[in-house]
């Protein structure tokens, strides 16, 4: 069984992006996306016009910043690699709870169509939270280019993302 990491998440975070589970680099690195081949980090540092770094506590910062929070749908599951169609026999972290923690998070965004499919298996919506579907920031997800995505990614985040939020 494969195991999930906590969710990076801040007082003042009211977005957060949902991934399906940590892929094999990841999960060794012990980093939400830690795959040099996944766009995710590229995407952000990007977006909020920032210079990218690798250092893991940097980026953790520019979550941060900008009131992002970050966790998986998934909290255990068994998977060969990193596919999300090699898992199975999975379990959902609990939502329920983490919405009465924090209530402040207001935008659910996936950063997949399959974090999104095993959210509505075993999840409803909550009331006044929005919900979307981002563009895969994985590497596997070759029928977009980076800045097809980046366009797609800097029109559903930057309305949410509050002008208070400059770091």
């Amino acid at each position: 069984m494969k195991k999930a990491f906590l969710p990076i998440i801040y007082p003042d975070s009211s977005i957060i992006i949902l991934g399906t589970m940590p892929g094999e680099k990841s999960l060794e690195l012990q980093q939400y996306y830690g795959n040099r081949g996944n766009q995710f980090w590229k995407l952000l540092y990007t977006i909020f016009n920032q210079p990218f770094t690798t250092d893991y506590e940097k980026r953790k910062g520019l979550l941060k910043n900008y009131g992002i929070a970050l966790w998986d749908v998934l909290q255990y599951c068994e998977r060969e690699g990193s596919l999300d169609s090699k898992i199975k026999n999975e379990q959902p972290n609990d939502f329920n709870t983490f919405y009465k923690e924090f209530p402040n998070i207001k935008n659910v965004l996936f950063s997949s169509k399959n974090a999104a499919k095993y959210y509505n298996k075993y999840m409803t919506y909550e009331g006044g939270v929005s919900y979307d579907v981002l563009p895969s920031p994985s590497g596997a997800n070759a029928s977009m280019s980076f800045l097809q995505k980046l366009d797609i990614w800097e029109k559903k985040i930057i309305p949410l993302v509050g002008s208070n939020n400059d770091p």
